[in-house]
């Protein structure tokens, strides 16, 4: 007799979704997808606002990765007013290097919250460990000093945020051809030194070693596990700059294969002449490919894990070195194990960490022109183009966004791609290799075997709808049908 799994909803993520495992007659898995059904509608929300609102309207997508939103908006607004296409026409050093310090803070501060909220309990306490113990309230219960860190660490990156953008979330720095402010002295001072309200730099960098140690300590006692979890093979894509290393604001889209060969690389203006995108009747998520591959052998997987089997080292001297290990690993090969995401995370905490004290070192951070002289940011006037697309490294995986806008200024259309959609095929391939592994062949529900399928969605640290939930707010309910649906089975929490 064939049955139906349903988890609904997914747990400790961002948005709503729920997971359908379909088993047959011998109690293999049939079939196992991952549903969203949630629809979001901003795209068209934004359609006649004038094109300089778009980053400030488009962030509030999400209360996590706002930053992301907010300058993949403003790459698109540079495009439209020229920026890059004229001659003489560029950002500005402090522009660029303002941006790049608030992304770099955004990816420190949104990495923390997912390593160390939602990833870690597993880490400490076991897949099958109780609710009530597996969440931030049990960490604090277990490890106080971690937790405190973690939030002073947090706080750190929010505080930079607001002193770069305006407010510690949804900020409104980026205007069209660069940024509203650079830093001053003082604000500079306060992040390096730290004050009676922020931790120092110093005490920044020694946090950022902190999730990278935990993750080897947890590695080397359960490295079994972890090495054998949901090994789900994809093809990995990030942006790249001329030397071939992940760049998390600009750069062309690298594509890469087992072997981390290059399967595809282009400017990513050109998104649209590379990849597809399916459609499924049960979800709201598209299924992106890369067109001449087809959908299975073209789906990318992006994100952590994606980018650091791209990169081929990092800038940073501490980072470059975790990054060394990550691939001895391997014996250089792309790393498919999806735990290993949480590795690749932590290590990205700690290169966020230098890219940030690099910069603050900088002094185009605190002088210099935020918009190019000259700029005409006049609709149909000086080198407007009227079309634009920004793309970025959130700390989730590649974004991109893509508005046209009339000779008003007026937003005509707009599309975004968000790292989750990136990643709609790999996330589905991971819920398919989970369930085998841990529901075939049982009828049994256990609290672990439900966690295990989350376990390898949080893996990836989804934004579903890019609206954050409370935990332990949100109730959990597993029915087992029969054919003619009658339930078999059934357990909540």
């Amino acid at each position: 007799m064939s049955q139906k799994l349903v988890i609904d909803p997914i747990t400790r993520i961002e948005g709503h979704g729920k997971v359908v495992v379909t088993l047959d007659d011998e109690r293999r898995v049939a079939d196992a997808r991952l549903h969203v059904v949630e629809f979001r509608g901003y795209e068209r929300f934004v359609q006649g606002h004038p094109y300089w609102e778009a980053p400030v309207l488009l962030q509030r997508i999400c209360g996590i990765c706002f930053v992301s939103h907010h300058l993949a908006g403003a790459k698109v607004l540079d495009d439209l007013v020229g920026i890059g296409t004229a001659p003489g026409l560029e950002l500005t050093p402090t522009a660029v290097k303002m941006r790049r310090l608030g992304h770099y803070a955004q990816m420190l501060q949104s990495h923390a919250t997912a390593y160390f909220y939602l990833v870690v309990p597993e880490m400490m306490f076991g897949m099958d460990a109780a609710p009530e113990q597996r969440n931030l309230l049990g960490l604090l219960e277990a490890d106080p000093a971690l937790v405190t860190r973690v939030v002073k660490l947090r706080k750190w990156g929010q505080e930079l945020l607001r002193a770069i953008f305006g407010k510690r979330m949804h900020g409104v720095s980026a205007v069209p051809g660069g940024v509203q402010k650079s830093l001053t002295s003082a604000e500079r001072d306060r992040f390096v030194h730290g004050d009676e309200g922020i931790i120092s730099l110093a005490e920044v960098m020694e946090y950022a070693h902190d999730g990278l140690e935990l993750f080897r300590r947890f590695h080397a006692e359960h490295r079994d596990e972890v090495d054998s979890f949901a090994v789900v093979p994809a093809l990995d894509m990030s942006l790249v700059g001329p030397d071939g290393n992940v760049d998390y604001y600009d750069g062309r889209l690298r594509v890469v294969g087992p072997d981390r060969e290059v399967v595809e690389e282009f400017d990513y203006h050109d998104y649209l002449d590379h990849f597809s995108e399916a459609v499924e009747e049960w979800s709201y998520m598209k299924f992106p490919f890369l067109t001449r591959l087809g959908r299975e052998p073209g789906t990318v997987r992006v994100g952590s894990l994606a980018r650091m089997n791209v990169t081929r080292s990092l800038p940073t001297p501490e980072a470059a070195a975790a990054l060394e290990e990550f691939h001895a690993y391997t014996d250089g090969r792309a790393n498919a194990m999806t735990l290993h995401s949480n590795w690749a995370r932590a290590i990205e905490i700690l290169h966020a960490a230098e890219l940030i004290r690099d910069l603050l070192a900088d002094p185009d951070v605190l002088a210099g022109d935020v918009v190019p002289p000259g700029l005409v940011v006049a609709p149909g006037q000086g080198a407007w183009t009227g079309e634009g697309v920004g793309v970025v490294e959130a700390p989730r995986g590649t974004l991109l966004h893509h508005y046209r806008a009339d000779a008003d200024g007026a937003i005509t259309s707009a599309n975004l791609i968000v790292a989750t959609t990136q990643n709609n095929g790999v996330l589905n391939r991971t819920v398919r290799a989970v369930a085998e592994e841990r529901l075939a062949g049982r009828l049994e529900i256990t609290e672990g075997m439900m966690n295990a399928v989350e376990v390898g969605i949080r893996a990836y640290d989804p934004c579903l709808s890019c609206a954050t939930h409370a935990l332990g707010q949100m109730p959990l309910v597993v029915t087992i049908l029969d054919p003619s649906g009658a339930v078999v089975a059934e357990k909540a929490r």
